[in-house]
């Protein structure tokens, strides 16, 4: 501790209380007002020259001595205050002198004072003696230490393969897709380390000076999870194939797989195809089929009419005419050469050279390149960005091009509207079955018991109607606050824009009225500005 701090002492004379005020020595800290108020108030002394003290205080060098009351005060001894903080952490002190005939604290005394303020706990007996040997005051003393938790450490999964499914495809120099060099597959052969797992650490429990267990914080467990074809070591801390294959990652479950290879067509020769992994079709497929994939689809023809769904990512080497009732839904990326009269959903990104007539929508970015790169008809939706060269038509065809919430969020809103709708008019009729039995009953109309039994189902589904209601509506209101805040999201088109076609960005509308040319399109608080490319 470099100097000194400052500190008082009472001194009684015959004609009145003094207060002596010491000037700080070295780099010590002065004595204030208020620590001296606060001790005059714990000694039951209210009644004292405030404006002598305030102006000892300003003028102080060396010593000073003030008269502070006329009257005589009792013997005060040696005092501690203490003072208990950083929840239960530390317990300090501060020491003050006795008067000219007070007593000095003992290392007794101050233990004891220690115990009335609730310390039980990590008394530092070093510091007491530190301050009976230097006996500074108006300074702090740490008089206890707790004993702080020993912090435990979560458990930890390290994937050794590609777990991020957002890798767009290589494009050429003229905008198309190379889908020679996808590289979206993280291929895995016999015996490869998969995963390692680090295991959880316990904490170890403190304890705070008022001799309370203080709790380390939880540590969240984990295991390696897994479907076939994998093996752990015995210790259960690293997982390894036992296939050449593919390995992916869905809801923190690792999956490997041999690919499923369709030599021909999905058609009547196959039936529906349902695989655990990933599917390559070599051919076509067929209206009115299939495929459903826990992994990736592949397909080098063209689909047609037809559904196809992955837990990965969809590729058509050609392109879908879905002939206005083929679907492509994939969590992960969908590219495509074309896409024409087809719903598309993807969890992350859509990449093609053309969209028509085409319901889209995208988690991710929505990119229509290549050398058409067109949008026509329809409706495409995207989270974060639609990257197009050309939008609408010439002939005003109806072009939807809406950005900036997750569409997954705009589905739930709008099915939450249909079921709030549907809701209401059926806690409406229950409410009027209600009131009707209920004026019966007023009336002093005997109820059968079977009707008595119909009231009670009516009053119980009418509250349980009346709960989801109010959740429903709590929802709704949460989501239209969410898509309501939205302001990212972006529009461009590199060539040309037609009228006819809509822009959403975060429920901003902008109708297109005009052609514009190699612009983006963003919010502006309100408004949708138009910028130059």
């Amino acid at each position: 501790m470099s100097g000194k701090n400052g500190y008082f002492q009472l001194v009684t004379k015959n004609d009145g209380t003094y207060l002596c005020i010491y000037e700080p020595e070295g780099a010590g800290e002065p004595v204030y007002y208020e620590e001296i108020s606060n001790y005059l108030a714990d000694q039951k002394l209210y009644e004292f020259d405030k404006i002598s003290i305030a102006r000892a205080l300003a003028a102080l060098e060396g010593t000073v001595e003030v008269k502070i009351s006329p009257m005589l005060i009792p013997r005060v001894d040696e005092y501690v205050s203490i003072y208990i903080m950083e929840e239960r952490m530390y317990a300090k002190a501060r020491f003050y002198p006795p008067t000219n005939n007070g007593m000095q604290l003992t290392k007794q005394d101050i233990i004891n004072a220690l115990v009335r303020s609730g310390v039980k706990y990590g008394v530092d007996e070093n510091e007491i003696n530190n301050f009976l040997r230097e006996r500074k005051y108006c300074t702090d003393y740490t008089l206890a230490k707790a004993t702080p938790p020993v912090q435990g450490r979560d458990a930890k999964i390290t994937y050794h393969f590609n777990t991020n499914l957002s890798l767009k495809p290589k494009r050429n120099e003229d905008g198309s897709v190379d889908f020679h060099k996808l590289d979206m597959i993280s291929h895995c052969s016999k015996g490869d380390l998969l995963a390692t797992l680090t295991p959880m650490e316990l904490g170890k429990p403190g304890i705070d000076v008022s001799g309370n267990i203080i709790r380390p914080l939880k540590v969240n467990n984990k295991v390696l999870r897994h479907g076939k074809n994998i093996q752990l070591s015995p210790d259960g801390l690293q997982m390894f194939s036992l296939v050449d294959g593919h390995v992916t990652l869905t809801d923190g479950r690792v999956f490997v797989s041999n690919t499923y290879e369709v030599a021909a067509d999905v058609d009547a020769s196959t039936g529906d195809i349902v695989y655990e992994g990933n599917v390559v079709v070599k051919g076509n497929v067929i209206t009115g089929y299939s495929v459903r994939a826990r992994g990736d689809v592949e397909v080098d023809g063209v689909v047609e009419g037809a559904y196809i769904e992955a837990g990965g990512q969809i590729v058509l080497k050609r392109g879908m005419q879905g002939m206005s009732k083929g679907t492509l839904k994939a969590n992960g990326n969908i590219v495509s050469k074309f896409l024409e009269n087809a719903e598309v959903i993807a969890g992350g990104y859509v990449s093609t050279e053309s969209i028509l007539h085409c319901k889209v929508s995208a988690k991710g970015d929505v990119i229509v390149g290549g050398k058409r790169g067109f949008v026509t008809g329809g409706e495409i939706r995207s989270a974060s960005m639609i990257s197009v060269r050309t939008a609408g038509s010439t002939l005003g065809t109806l072009t939807l091009l809406e950005v900036g919430i997750d569409p997954k969020l705009i589905a739930e809103f709008r099915e939450l509207e249909k079921r709030i709708v549907t809701m209401s008019a059926d806690k409406e009729k229950l409410a009027q079955a209600l009131v009707l039995y209920r004026k019966r009953l007023t009336m002093g109309m005997q109820l059968s018991e079977e009707k008595k039994e119909y009231l009670k189902q009516v009053t119980q589904s009418n509250i349980l109607l009346e709960a989801q209601l109010k959740e429903a509506r709590s929802r709704y209101e949460e989501l239209r606050v969410e898509m309501d805040n939205k302001s990212e999201g972006v529009i461009k088109v590199s060539d040309v824009i037609y009228p006819g076609t809509k822009l959403v960005i975060s429920n901003v509308i902008y109708y297109v009225r005009q052609v514009v040319h190699h612009s983006k399109f963003v919010r502006d608080r309100a408004d949708i500005k138009v910028l130059p490319m």
